[in-house]
């Protein structure tokens, strides 16, 4: 998704805007990005990949749970409130003292790239989550190929390292969360994919 910088608010202001306007935004240390809609394929891999994970942790009888896109996430170190396509939280959910509704403690995070956000959800995106206590995995999705790249930190380290599974014969290990899901069942009804 494409995001439209808009003037610099509090954060009790940012919160206010959400309520009223009923529209989703960023908030970073003051600035608020409008979050523009995504593609077709863009909202199909974000209910796959939410299903998926749902539907694994819930076989497994797991503590861990998957969240939508529409569950916010602070960042405490970084004053930020952000929208992930999904994230799965295990135990009790943690929240922001100045928005109840927004989570603090996601184990794993997903983000369904596109052309606009790539280089930001790898880069300044990616750095922002780093500051998050409980993060073990970060999920990177194609949507244009049946590419996905996980970052997965290593244990009592600040190292991350990089897998990444092409082509949809493969399977995708989640590390953190340990269960894996097919590329094929991920990228089900996806149209236009690459080779």
């Amino acid at each position: 998704m494409k995001a439209h910088k808009l003037p610099k608010l509090t954060v009790e202001e940012y919160i206010q805007q959400e309520r009223e306007s009923g529209a989703r935004y960023e908030y970073h240390d003051g600035t608020i990005y409008a979050l523009a809609g995504g593609t077709l394929n863009h909202g199909k891999l974000c209910g796959n990949i939410y299903a998926e994970l749902r539907n694994n942790l819930k076989a497994k009888t797991s503590n861990c749970k998957a969240y939508t896109g529409e569950i916010k996430l602070y960042i405490e170190k970084k004053n930020s409130y952000v929208y992930p396509d999904s994230m799965v939280i295990c135990g009790e959910i943690e929240t922001s003292k100045e928005d109840e509704n927004s989570v603090t403690n996601p184990l794993l995070i997903v983000e369904v790239l596109s052309k606009s956000t790539s280089d930001y959800d790898r880069g300044d995106k990616f750095y922002i989550y780093r500051q998050i206590p409980t993060l073990q995995e970060y999920v990177l999705i194609e949507q244009d190929k049946p590419v996905v790249e996980i970052y997965y930190k290593k244990e009592n380290t600040d190292l991350w390292s990089i897998t990444r599974q092409e082509g949809l014969d493969k399977r995708i290990e989640f590390q953190s969360l340990k269960i894996d899901i097919s590329m094929a069942d991920l990228y089900y009804d996806i149209e236009s994919l690459d080779a």
